[in-house]
This record gives C-alpha cells, structure tokens and sequence, in this order.
C-alpha cells in the first residue's frame, strides 16, 4: 500500500469515512428494506407499500436543498439534527405502529431527512479527504454503507423476535448512536468567508442574462419531469410540462429582452451558482455526458437480472442467496479492491481499466441467456447450469464495485470542496436520472430483442463514454493544478 496510508493522520480520515457511512447506509435500508415488510406484516395493500417506493423521491431531488448545506456548512451538526428528526419518526413508527396516511406522512418525514444527511455526509466527506486518498475512501464508502444497509437487516430479523414496535425502537437507537458518533467526528476545517451575492441580488442576476437563465429552468423542468415520474401530477393535470414549459419560455424571453452583459454573474448566488460556475467551466458538457455514459451498460443490465433468473427456473430463495447476500458481499470486497486500484494507478487510468471489467459480466450473461433453456419455478435445473450462472453473477457482483469506486472517486475529483455538497449532489443527480431513463428502456429491449441479444447489447453501450475520457481526463488534470496550492 502507498507510504501515505501509513501516516496516522489518513487513517483517522479513513476510520471517520467508515464510520459516516455506515450512518448514510442504515437509513436507506430501513428505507428499502424494513417499510416494506412491517407495512405487509401490518396488512397494508400493496397498493399502499408500493406508496412507500414513491417517497424515496427525495434522494433524486436533494440537489435543491444541497445549497443550504453548502452556505452554513457545519456539516456534523446537519448530520446529527438530521439523525435526531430521524428518530422521532421512527419513534412515531413505534408508538402508531400500523399503516395509513399518517405512518406514510412519518416516512415522507423521514425520507427527506435522510436524503439531507447524505448531503452532509457526502459535503463533509469531499472536504475531508485529499485527491491521493479518494480511491481507498471510495472503497470504503462503498462497503462501509453496505454495512449499514445489512444493520438495518439486523433491525428486520429483530423484528421477529421482538415485534414491530421495539424493532423501530431499536433502529430509532442505532439512527441516535449513527447522529452522535457523526457529531464526533473532526470538526471542518474553517474556510475564509466569501462575499456571495444574496438570493435577491442571484435572481436580478439571471433575469438580466439569459444564458444562465436557461441553465436554471432547464433544471428545473427536469427536476419536475422527475418529481412527475414518481407522483404522477400529469394524470390530473393533462397539460403540466405544456404550462411549465410556456412559462419558462416566457421567463427567458423577457430575460432576453432585459439582456445586460453589464450585470454580475449568478455563478456566486446561493441558490444555483454551483450549477452555473460548473457549466461554465471549459469542457465541462462533455464531462457531464460522460457521467451519464460511463455506467450505462452496467446500470441497462441490472433492472433485468433477476427477471432473467426467473425465467430461467430459479427460485426466490436462490436468488436472494447467490444473486443479492453474496452479492453485497462480493461488492463490498470489488468496492475495496477498487479503491485500492484507484490509488495506485490513478483515477484516469481506473476509469479505463475498471470501466471495461465492469461491463464483462455482461458477456457472461448473454451466453448464459444463450445457454440456459427457458424453465419454470420448481422445475429441474441441471447442477452445470446453476455454476455457470452463479459465476457469472459472482464476477458481476465484484466488477460492479470496482467500476463504483472508480466513478466516485472522479466525481468526488471534479468538484471543488468550496462547494463541495451541492456540486456532488448535483453530479450524482444526474447519474441518477442515467440510471431511470436505462431502467426504463431495459424492459422494452429485453423483451423485443431477446435477453441474449440484449444482454450483448448493454455490453456495447460501455463504449461510447470512453470516446469523453480525454475530456474527463482534462478535467481531473485542471482541477488537480488547482488543488495543489491548498496541499502545499
């Protein structure tokens, strides 16, 4: 391992990146994980829990709030008001321990918390770690929040033992011993005050200049099209994006007309300075077309594994085991791996490397689309069969952690700590959407194409993003020469 990882004060950083995230991961599982099951145990209708999967909206649309982080920063205290609200829904969880709009409403609550304590943690973390440490801090992000997401399991296997009501007890507790060692943590390194324009000043700005203008709306109108695709506001209202549309039209039109290139820059307003300050800078489109790129083959091929196994033969036990426990388990080790390959090559050449392993599993699924006869639940399925399929979902596993620790080490690599919350949120933001528009369309190319044909498929969509890595090579080179003053 590299000299620096034996200095006392990495490891320190090291020890409270594991600790923090860990405190990221429970919420999420409890989240994914535990709402489910304790509303199905409640007899909820599924209609009700499928509610639930709506309220995780908040994770997709952080990047509004992630500002407020960045302006008053104390990003341990974020985490330990967050953590503390937390628990008080689960303690109403608790005490009304059934279902209905009101537990729904506790969990919206919740959600919302939970999206803003990975803020502060993301924020807190992008400031503590230096450009030479982000791969083993990745590694372990990615593990250490598997690691929280398998304690919320704790807290479902608790429940069997000692019911609804003091399972949520005890994940309020764990939510409280999360916030506390969080507060722990050392404290953030202060930073000269910079004189920002006010929210007033940022608005005259952007209806004076209306290239930056169509920045903002054009953000909004897609966090709008995602807040859509969960609630579905266009049943009700036929012609939602036609009205937000027109008005934002409207908005840069007169923009336009009160053009002043006189007039000061939003890049410093509070509200969206980070987004514009990051489109202004060189190069950086092609950069954001490569992260939405980068893992799209990986990310087109996961929404239809497990229907693959299915209809394959293989049961629900089988592929919680294999495809699910040994797979987070696999991509914990893969996310470790990763990080430490990161470091010693670098993270340009990680992305090369890394990129290209990810995707291989997906070849290995193709032949086993190719290999295995289509079978029914309960049927016979040969012992040579279930190896193959167990391999190749192992080397999934694995790779999809090494090609993660090495995209979030360049996302952490291209932000500037100054803002480092909102600029990361805005980053992984629009990975997200990638993710939903790949998800979206891998039903329809499963099923017109065949899973074999498909599954190559996805393996050919790795490609394009590699044609963007000199542009995101030139990005991580220009944000390195200005770190280095700061290191020195």
């Amino acid at each position: 391992m590299r000299g620096y990882l034996k200095r006392r004060d990495v490891r320190v950083r090291l020890f409270w990146i594991a600790v923090l995230y860990v405190a990221e991961g429970l919420p999420f599982g409890l989240f994914s994980d535990v709402f489910p099951v304790a509303f199905r145990e409640s007899h909820a209708p599924l209609s009700e829990i499928g509610v639930i999967s709506l309220l995780g909206l908040p994770w997709t649309l952080k990047f509004l709030w992630a500002p407020a982080i960045d302006h008053f920063r104390h990003h341990r205290l974020w985490m330990l008001g967050a953590d503390l609200l937390m628990a008080i829904a689960l303690g109403h969880l608790a005490w009304y321990h059934g279902v209905g709009s009101a537990a729904l409403i506790a969990i919206g609550f919740f959600t919302v918390l939970s999206s803003t304590n990975d803020i502060a943690i993301d924020g807190y973390s992008l400031e503590l770690l230096e450009v030479e440490e982000m791969g083993v801090g990745n590694g372990l992000r990615i593990g250490f929040y598997r690691a929280g997401m398998l304690a919320a399991g704790l807290v479902l296997i608790a429940s069997t033992y000692i019911g609804w009501r003091y399972a949520y007890i005890l994940a309020a507790a764990l939510v409280i011993a999360d916030g506390l060692a969080c507060l722990a943590a050392p404290r953030e390194q202060a930073r000269p005050a910079i004189n920002r324009q006010s929210l007033g000043e940022e608005i005259a700005s952007l209806s004076r200049r209306p290239k930056a203008l169509a920045m903002v709306l054009i953000l909004l109108l897609g966090a709008l099209w995602l807040a859509n695709d969960v609630l579905h506001w266009s049943r009700t209202l036929p012609h939602l994006f036609a009205y937000a549309v027109a008005v934002s039209v409207l908005a840069w039109g007169m923009s336009l007309w009160r053009r002043d290139p006189q007039t000061k820059t939003a890049s410093d307003g509070p509200l969206f300075g980070a987004l514009l300050e990051m489109t202004g800078r060189p190069g950086m489109p092609a950069v954001f077309l490569f992260i939405i790129l980068y893992k799209l083959g990986d990310s087109a091929i996961g929404f239809m594994i497990k229907p693959f196994w299915v209809d394959r033969g293989f049961s629900a036990a089988q592929i919680g085991t294999v495809s699910v426990m040994a797979g987070i388990g696999l991509s914990i080790l893969g996310g470790l791996v990763g990080g430490y390959i990161t470091d010693r090559i670098g993270i340009y050449k990680s992305l090369w490397a890394l990129g290209i392993v990810q995707v291989l599993p997906n070849l290995g699924y193709a032949a086993c689309a190719r290999i295995l006869p289509r079978a029914t639940l309960g049927a016979p399925i040969p012992p040579g069969h279930q190896i193959l399929l167990y391999s190749v979902s192992a080397l999934d596993s694995f790779a999809a952690g090494l090609g993660t620790a090495a995209f979030l080490a360049f996302l952490m690599a291209v932000v500037r700590k100054e803002r480092a919350a909102t600029e990361y949120a805005l980053l992984s933001s629009l990975f997200a959407v990638s993710l939903r528009l790949a998800g979206f369309a891998s039903g329809f190319g499963a099923e017109d194409l065949g899973y074999a044909t498909y599954f190559l498929l996805t393996f050919l969509l790795a490609f394009p993003a590699y044609l963007l890595l000199p542009a995101a090579g030139r990005m991580l080179a220009v944000m390195h020469a200005e770190s280095e003053p700061r290191q020195t």
